[in-house]
């Protein structure tokens, strides 16, 4: 799967508390804008799924484009066959309700020590994720396109036949 959206931000952590839970939840899934891949710091968890079929499906009708969530995800199955990009660092069958409890959305979170704001830029596809901040999104989109077209010649190159050592002595690299 690949993805490529709008950074909404949520942040949460291991929490007892049950009260006004699903109401905050409806709150922030409201709150998803088209276009928007939502980012969940766990702080983290590893017990709990922040992400579901649920979640998916009221999200997906918001507009969104898929999920990255520091934490568990459930309904595995039931999230792929709605073609909805997530990433994740586990799966389990544990909800959060009584066990993680989110903090707030749209502000900076962390993860991996990568500082995620609101509005950054995500791209992901089978090899990982990386964010670029929205300030420097035409510029690294301009330096990408250029790594691309540089990428087929030297793919070309390979075709045509040259050797490795012939590639890298005309500018291109492995």
């Amino acid at each position: 799967m690949k993805v490529c959206g709008i950074a909404f931000t949520v942040k949460g952590s291991k929490n007892l508390t049950l009260e006004s839970e699903m109401e905050q939840r409806a709150r922030m899934l409201e709150e998803i804008a088209p276009g928007s891949i939502v980012v969940w710091d766990t702080s983290g968890d590893d017990e709990s799924a922040q992400w579901g079929e649920v979640m998916t499906m009221a999200s997906r009708r918001r507009g969104c484009r898929g999920a990255v969530v520091d934490g568990g995800v459930r309904d595995t199955n039931k999230v792929l066959e709605m073609n909805f990009p997530v990433f994740c660092k586990y799966r389990t069958s544990n909800g959060m309700l009584g066990r993680f409890r989110m903090l707030g959305w749209q502000l900076p979170v962390m993860i991996g020590g990568v500082f995620i704001y609101p509005g950054d830029v995500v791209f992901g596809d089978i090899d990982g994720l990386i964010v670029v901040p929205r300030a420097l999104a035409y510029e690294v989109l301009l330096r990408a396109e250029y790594i691309r077209e540089n990428e087929k010649e030297i793919k070309q190159m390979v075709l045509d036949g040259l050797t490795p050592t012939e590639v890298v002595r005309k500018g291109g690299y492995f």
